[in-house]
This record gives C-alpha cells, structure tokens and sequence, in this order.
C-alpha cells in the first residue's frame, strides 16, 4: 500500500525552482490542530491580558475614588470640629455676658435678673459640653444632633440676653434722667447763714420752721441751676420777692428766692450749671442772699442732702 505525500517546490528570487520537499499528508491535520492550538492559547492569553489590564485600570480608579473620599472624610470633620469648638466659644462668651450682666447690675443697683432669661435658663449647659475628638469616634450623628440642639439654645439664649440689655439700658436711661432731674450741686457759692429746719424768726423773735437754706453772698453774684428743668414760674412772690421755681420731674422741684434780677422766664428750659438769677435782698431779708429751697412731691427736704460738691 502506497503511503500519500505531498510534494513542495521551493523558489528562489528569479521564480526558478531550487529545491522540491516531500510532506507525509498525515502531518497535515496535526499541523492544522497545533496550529489552531496555539492560535486559541494567544486569543485567550490576549484576552487575558485586556482583562488584566481593564482590572487594573478599575482598581486605580477606585483607589483614586477612595482616597477622594477620605479626603473629604477628614475635611468634614476637621470642619465639624472646627464648627463645634465655635459652638463652645460663643457658649462661653454668653455665659461671659451673663456675668458681666450681674455685674453691671449690682454696680448701678439695679434689680437682679430672675426671670430665667440667661444662657442657662433655656436648659444650655456648661460651655465645654462638646467634646468633638471623642464624639466623633463614637456616634457622628449623634454629635451633629447635639451641634443643632446646642446652636437652638445659642440662640435663644443670644435673644434672651438682648432683650436683658435692653432692660438694663432701659433702667440706666430712667436713672440717668433721675440723676439729670436731681438738684446736686450747691445753686451758687457763700456761706450758710441760715439752716433748714425750726429756728428763731430774725424778724419775729418766735421759733418757726425755716423750709429752705439761705446762702449769703454778694449781690448780683450769678444763681445756677442745679439740675435739669422746666422754668415753671418767674416773678416776684411776696415775702420771697423775686422768685424763679423749677420743676425737675420725679417730683422735684426747687425755689430761689429773695433774687436781684431773674435771668428765665416760665416755659424756659434750664440744665444743670445754666445761669438763672442773680442774687439779691427783695422781699422779707436782712441782706443779700438766696433763699433756696428743695421739695419732694410737694414736701419741703434738706437741701443739704443733694450737694454733691
């Protein structure tokens, strides 16, 4: 039996045969499967290698994705740190406030506040309650919670200390204008020749109750006001001659009696220092001076108890 071959020409250059070769036709489909072998192992070698180098690519992306992420991580807790070491840096300026309210409060003998309108009157606690390292660790939304509840009593607490600065502005204006209203300094400079209270009459001889203070001077020597005022009379008033009267408010009023000349009319403004009259010896008097007189809702008072100077 005749074994089948394959007879191969082999040409040079030129196309002239050179050389002939003999191929046993079994190998044929031997090599035909080898050859197919090996083309399948470089598909699946390519492929994976495509796959390698797809992975590959996904896991830099989602290592770049991660680091991303944990960057935002520390910046949103460094933030909520920052923000919450914020929260107790205006807790500790409102509880500085509330101090410095009691302070002013006893300085200007005002009323204490108890209406519970300080920063721990809303239920606020002490200004170090937010410990942001720690809290964080254990429970990120429990401190966020407590980041809102204590910005919500911040802010009632920053609305109740207004609205207690408004108070205290309130009383300080009513003393201010007390203090503007009250008769405290001497009305003009001499010496005391009379005294309030009962005395002998240096007209009558008879013990009598002298209402007012009379302060002997030179004539014409310049009267002031001692407070803030309204003129509320200005002429001449029987014994006393030529009065001036000045109504202070609260209740205050004065009286300068026995002038030379009066400087202000009724209506006239006055504050405190401003020239009223000059000092005189009309009406009922021994010489010149100034009868001058404090009264307390209608009550005549010693005048020596509001000189300041």
């Amino acid at each position: 039996m005749m074994k089948k071959k394959l007879t191969l020409l082999i040409f040079d250059a030129t196309g002239t045969p050179v050389k002939q070769t003999t191929i046993p036709r079994m190998l044929l489909p031997m090599a035909f499967m080898f050859f197919m072998a090996g083309a399948i192992a470089l598909y699946l070698g390519i492929s994976d290698y495509l796959r390698m180098k797809t992975e590959v690519k996904d896991v830099h992306s989602l290592r770049s994705s991660l680091q991303m992420q944990e960057e935002r991580v520390v910046q949103h807790q460094s933030q909520i740190v920052a923000f919450s070491n914020k929260i107790n840096s205006l807790n500790t300026k409102l509880a500085e406030l509330d101090n410095f309210e009691q302070k002013i409060r006893i300085i200007a003998n005002l009323e204490p506040n108890n209406d519970g309108s300080s920063i721990f009157g809303v239920g606020g606690s002490d200004p170090e309650d937010l410990d942001p390292t720690t809290m964080m660790v254990q429970d990120y939304q429990e401190l966020v919670r407590d980041m809102h509840v204590e910005i919500s009593e911040i802010d009632q607490a920053s609305h109740n200390q207004q609205q207690s600065f408004s108070s205290i502005f309130s009383q300080l204006e009513g003393k201010r204008n007390l203090l503007a209203a009250t008769p405290s300094i001497r009305p003009l400079k001499g010496w005391i020749s009379s005294r309030f209270g009962y005395r002998e009459s240096p007209f009558t001889g008879r013990r009598e109750f002298h209402r007012g203070l009379d302060i002997a001077t030179h004539a014409g020597s310049p009267i002031i006001a001692p407070a803030d005022g309204l003129v509320t009379y200005s002429g001449r008033k029987g014994l006393m001659g030529n009065m001036i009267t000045i109504e202070h408010g609260f209740g205050m009023v004065t009286r300068y009696g026995h002038t030379k000349k009066l400087l202000k009319k009724k209506g006239n403004r006055v504050k405190r220092g401003e020239t009223i009259a000059l000092v005189g010896n009309t009406g009922r008097s021994t010489g010149p001076h100034l009868h001058y007189e404090v009264r307390l809702n209608g009550v005549a008072v010693n005048p020596m108890n509001y000189f300041f100077n």
